[in-house]
């Protein structure tokens, strides 16, 4: 049975909105919730944040960062504005709003796991009241949100557009960028419904400076697949360009920067090791999978993805044949790897190429080593394991290095120092443009 204040749920949910009342409940605290929830105490809302995990949240209780880029100051100025971090699921029938924020992986087979947005959606489920907002920002396939959270809400009674508001909205975080803030970032917002909708718009309009509209929670997800397989696909483009350069003694940084000078129609993308992050080697995937439930085979896109999945073994092609070309091989020799975070100056190693460098010289019978400034111990992680700390930059670490591996290229490294005392350099960043007799262009 219908509530018959149903009519009011949205009008007292938007004036909450508006006169900064409203409770933001953001569910999962990592690179993308606690800048968020850092954004909504900013804008003058009180912020509740869970997270499963207890060290995130007694520690940013305390008013301490974890997340290297994010300043102790914010979160201390979070903190003493009222953001409180939780561990209780049950404190969610508190907020007036439900953002939900944890990771979309993929599993073995390289297909979508939703454990994640599934097992927090049920955890939330028995402490839902009516008047609520619940917002999925989770990159997934189209149709997660009126496939899996729909059915969940209306299993408990509730009316989507009556007295629950269920949107769909992509995060946009890019860790490390001086240029965006979670403000200025557009927000995409589509909603189950037209109440669903304006309910989204409310929510996010109270802390974003631009928020765009869209007519279903399905555009939404698809609008965050195609941002990201722009990119992985023009990256596999470039990296293929980068082989045929290679191949014809042409230095395709070179070409893409002159490339970069045209004031129309070019978007310049820059070739690497492989994909890293928490979306690009990921996110394709999630629409190939969910393309083939209607008969339809995503060959552009897996073509990208064939491509830069090979790149970590093209770099270690080139580096092999540069040894072999001094009378030395993989095995046994000493390589230093210089950056493991999957992008420059930050220290997020999700999905990093470098990582997967590591482990293919290791299995070869490589000496392997790192120095990353943002990574100073290898981190516990599920699939990978390496007992190491980050190597200082000296004289000495760099000249006794058989091959020093340019994975990441940190504004911090000194390459002036590295190119003087190296023995070999392979530069897979482009960083040497005039390619040194001791570097090799990978």
């Amino acid at each position: 049975m219908r509530d018959h204040h149903a009519s009011s749920y949205l009008a007292r949910l938007i004036d909450k909105f508006e006169t900064r009342s409203a409770l933001i409940g953001i569910i999962g605290l990592g690179y993308v919730g606690l800048p968020l929830s850092l954004r909504y105490a900013q804008a003058g809302f009180r912020v509740l944040g869970i997270d499963i995990d207890a060290f995130k949240v007694n520690r940013l209780n305390q008013g301490r960062s974890y997340i290297e880029h994010i300043a102790e100051a914010d979160i201390g100025s979070a903190v003493a504005a009222g953001f409180e971090a939780s561990t209780d699921f049950a404190r969610a029938r508190e907020a007036d709003a439900l953002i939900i924020c944890v990771p979309t992986p993929l599993n073995d087979y390289r297909e979508p796991d939703l454990s994640f947005v599934l097992a927090t959606a049920d955890a939330l489920l028995p402490h839902l009241r009516a008047g609520q907002v619940i917002s999925l920002e989770s990159t997934t396939y189209p149709g997660t949100t009126d496939e899996e959270l729909r059915p969940r809400l209306e299993s408990k009674g509730f009316t989507l557009g009556e007295d629950m508001f269920l949107v769909f909205s992509p995060e946009r975080e890019d860790p490390g960028n001086r240029d965006f803030a979670t403000r200025t970032i557009p927000k995409v917002c589509g909603g189950d419904t037209e109440a669903c909708l304006q309910a989204g718009l409310a929510l996010y309009g109270g802390a974003i400076d631009q928020v765009v509209p869209v007519s279903s929670t399905r555009a939404a997800e698809l609008t965050k697949l195609l941002e990201n397989i722009h990119r992985a696909v023009n990256i596999g483009l470039v990296n293929e360009m980068k082989i045929i350069a290679d191949k014809m003694d042409i230095n395709i940084h070179e070409v893409i920067r002159a490339a970069a000078t045209k004031p129309f129609g070019f978007t310049a993308y820059y070739p690497g090791p492989g994909l890293g992050g928490h979306c690009i080697p990921i996110d394709p995937f999630y629409l190939t999978w969910k393309a083939r439930q209607y008969g339809l085979h995503t060959r552009f896109i897996e073509l990208a993805g064939e491509i830069n999945s090979d790149m970590p073994h093209w770099v270690i092609g080139k580096l092999a044949d540069a040894l072999n070309e001094r009378g030395r091989s993989v095995k046994g020799a000493n390589i230093l790897v210089l950056g493991i975070a999957y992008k420059k100056d930050i220290e997020d190693m999700r999905e990093s190429p470098s990582v997967e460098l590591m482990e293919i010289l290791r299995d070869k019978g490589a000496l392997v080593s790192y120095s990353d400034p943002h990574v100073p111990s290898f981190p516990t992680m599920r699939a990978h394991n390496f007992e190491l700390d980050s190597v200082a930059l000296t004289p000495a670490s760099i000249s006794a290095a058989d091959v020093v591996l340019i994975a990441t290229s940190h504004s911090a490294f000194d390459y002036a120092l590295i190119q003087a005392y190296a023995q070999l350099i392979v530069d897979t960043r482009g960083v040497y443009l005039d390619a040194p007799s001791n570097v090799v262009k990978a």
